[in-house]
């Protein structure tokens, strides 16, 4: 089969990375012709790619021409994922009809773009979605009436990818339920996790085995992730405020991840006097290596996120480490509670954070217990080498 995976955010093309669209063409690979068509512009570091995909690739690696943009959130974003998609439409035109079209949702140009492509070409046409648009910046840009009516077009672009899908992945139930709304004609709808490969995770902990600096006593609370407006950092500081002024002195907030945020969560970290080492965005294997000698991990997000099971949930149940989440979406909190894998608190509630936070310090069993269940919900919902088969055999039928 010919088969393209369509996805902007598809990280560097190196061998090294940990991304669901490279899994998914490296398992497709071994039996079909698999293009990924991916952006030249890097999310992540905001900058054209200064590197060309590695050519022991075992898929071909088409990168198209996307303007780029400074901020996870400036109106130059919508404008470029827009002309991407536009040339995504012009690519498509003149290549060779695949047999296939996997499309990552976000972004929307190209997404309905390739979803009318398929339509009128009588191509199978498969939506993952990742993240709810514009349902994630609707949160950002939170003014009641104006908001719906700014965004009412990006809907429209998402309610026409999601309706003409033959078949729906998404990375959670949620999400999956969402493009249901609009689609009632879908063969299948399977939520697979973001996941990890717990093999090649394990391998790259012991590979970037991290000592641990701090004093027998000390716990270290770690964090994976972006450092935006979605993510309640403030809370964590505000929760290891309140227990350094009831004694605790031994806790050590370890933050790893960038964003547009950065600056203003390390000065309030600096305001507090909470001991917080922000590490900028590190190589993914040498994340899970200092994430792996964490005692408790934490889960912060804003109220009324629309984020629902993410990267860092993955990582985050490999490492076997305890979490204490503020995330309102039920779908992850019931995986929290079922799985007795750490504490679910009151949203953007720095107390009700403290007092869990507290309970896991002062009780390394608990947390030894809750690492242990955290590892078990990694083998059985988040193992790549299990779950992604499935998505396999959605793109290719068998």
């Amino acid at each position: 089969m010919d088969i393209i995976i369509l996805a902007d955010f598809s990280g560097k093309f190196n061998g090294k990375g940990n991304n669901r669209f490279q899994y998914i063409a490296n398992l497709l690979a071994k039996d079909h012709d698999v293009e990924i068509l991916t952006s030249d512009f890097s999310h992540g570091t905001k900058k054209h790619f200064d590197e060309k995909p590695d050519e022991s690739l075992p898929y071909k690696v088409t990168m198209l021409h996307e303007p780029g943009y400074p901020k996870n959130v400036c109106l130059r974003r919508f404008y470029s994922h827009f002309v991407w998609g536009k040339n995504v439409k012009k690519y498509l035109k003149k290549r060779k009809k695949p047999d296939v079209i996997y499309s990552a949702v976000p972004t929307l140009t190209a997404a309905y773009e390739a979803a009318k492509y398929c339509k009128k070409n009588g191509i199978k046409f498969i939506v993952d979605i990742q993240d709810l648009w514009p349902e994630a910046y609707e949160m950002v840009f939170n003014v009641p009436i104006i908001s719906s009516i700014i965004f009412a077009p990006f809907k429209w672009i998402a309610n026409g990818a999601y309706k003409r899908a033959d078949e729906i992945v998404a990375v959670s139930q949620t999400y999956i339920d969402r493009a249901l709304k609009v689609n009632k004609t879908a063969s299948s709808a399977l939520p697979v996790f973001l996941g990890t490969n717990l093999d090649d995770f394990d391998k790259l902990n012991e590979a970037n085995k991290c000592e641990r600096e701090e004093n027998d006593n000390d716990v270290l609370i770690g964090y994976v992730g972006t450092l935006g407006h979605s993510y309640d950092i403030e809370c964590v500081i505000d929760a290891l405020d309140i227990l350094k002024n009831q004694g605790y002195s031994n806790l050590k907030f370890l933050v790893m991840g960038d964003g547009p945020l950065r600056a203003r969560f390390e000065q309030y970290a600096r305001d507090k006097g909470v001991d917080a080492t922000f590490t900028g965005r590190l190589d993914y294997g040498v994340m899970v290596g200092r994430l792996c000698v964490c005692d408790i991990v934490v889960n912060p997000i804003v109220p009324k996120a629309a984020q629902s099971i993410i990267n860092k949930h993955a990582d985050y149940v490999a490492s076997g480490i305890p979490v204490v989440n503020t995330q309102e979406s039920p779908e992850y909190r019931k995986l929290v509670e079922d799985y007795n894998m750490g504490f679910n608190c009151e949203c953007s509630n720095a107390e009700d954070m403290a007092e869990k936070i507290k309970i896991l310090t002062d009780n390394a069993d608990l947390r030894k217990e809750m690492g242990e269940n955290a590892r078990r919900c990694a083998r059985e919902k988040f193992d790549r080498k299990n779950t992604y088969t499935k998505i396999v055999s959605i793109i290719t039928g068998e």
